[in-house]
């Protein structure tokens, strides 16, 4: 979409209520929109990245207590999503484009150093921010996402291995499919996303291993909105995801799992070390981004501090924003005090 059209979109009710006014910098050959609060110039930023399917949207609880803080805070719709450019070429969804775009936005904003924080594959980026612009990064949040070390094995073949082919992450991988089948009905796509666990982990991690195969594709053909007692967003906060994707399509996103082969070739040398204060959210009921996960990250992140979100599923910033919050500005006093 061009820049024209990006601008010609209305943004949906929610969206327009709950952010700041959208502003534009060009950043590493895109033109990135961002929202912005608090006092530009004063103590160090947090720069908020969302996962996938999100916007920045995502962070505007985070956003709206930030201000209140008075604390300066970006959230930006990262490369192939919202109001942001998307490019063609999947090679250009690849982790040295996103943590680059991420860098280039704080030299438009005149940003020396900040607190990248990011959820979902927001959180991978900006774990990767730290390795590879440790210059920039005066601390590094992860909502869900931990710090995950390169693995031994192509995680593509990795996951088909353990999972199988209806994997969503392995799903993602066939051309046009998975774009295709959730493009077909996006405010369907994002009630069925967008839902508090059915199951505690606990429950999900005794069911068979035919049934944790994270089948995305297989669910959403049967998923029945009418029937769905999980949601947590109003009516209005689905739309504004939902319209923003049927203007946009699932693309730009998915082509972020299209380089998980190459992001693992061209990590090999990286040294796995975040040598800054950082802080670990925790969802106690994410099947994905498990707390367990997160264990022995302190081999990679020494300086770490943990907080677990007790009964939050995935979309922990959205589901239980107040802890969220709590845990975010807390960590931001002890660590970054004004």
């Amino acid at each position: 979409m061009s820049a024209a059209m990006n601008d010609a979109m209305e943004a949906p009710r929610a969206l327009a209520e709950a952010m700041p006014p959208v502003q534009y910098a060009d950043t590493n050959g895109i033109r990135m929109a961002y929202y912005e609060v608090g006092p530009r110039g004063e103590g160090v930023p947090v720069i908020f990245c969302h996962g996938f399917p999100e916007l920045a949207f995502s962070w505007r609880h985070q956003l709206a207590a930030f201000e209140k803080a008075g604390r300066w805070a970006i959230a930006p719709d990262q490369r192939g999503y919202g109001l942001t450019s998307r490019p063609e070429k999947v090679e250009d969804y690849d982790l040295e484009h996103l943590t680059a775009d991420i860098a280039g936005l704080m030299d438009a904003l005149g940003i020396e150093k900040a607190v990248p924080c990011g959820h979902d594959w927001g959180g991978m980026v900006v774990w990767q921010f730290a390795l590879r612009y440790p210059e920039r990064c005066a601390g590094v949040i992860g909502v869900n996402t931990p710090f995950l070390p390169r693995g031994e094995n192509d995680p593509i073949a990795a996951m088909r291995h353990v999972y199988g082919d209806d994997m969503y992450i392995v799903w993602f991988q066939k051309p046009g499919e998975a774009d295709a089948a959730l493009g077909a009905d996006p405010e369907r796509s994002m009630r069925y996303f967008m839902r508090k666990p059915m199951l505690t982990l606990k429950e999900y991690e005794k069911l068979p291993a035919e049934q944790r195969t994270l089948a995305l594709g297989e669910g959403l053909k049967l998923y029945d909105p009418a029937t769905d007692q999980q949601q947590f967003l109003s009516d209005d906060e689905i739309a504004a995801f939902a319209q923003t994707f049927a203007a946009t399509g699932f693309t730009g996103g998915i082509n972020w799992y299209r380089n998980f082969t190459r992001n693992w070739q061209a990590s090999a040398d990286l040294v796995e070390k975040v040598e800054v204060p950082s802080l670990m959210v925790m969802a106690e009921n994410d099947v994905v981004l498990s707390p367990a996960m997160a264990e022995g990250m302190e081999r990679y992140v020494p300086d770490l501090d943990k907080v677990l979100v007790e009964k939050s599923g995935h979309w922990t910033q959205q589901e239980y924003p107040d802890e969220v919050n709590r845990a975010i500005l807390g960590w931001m006093d002890k660590r970054f005090p004004r």
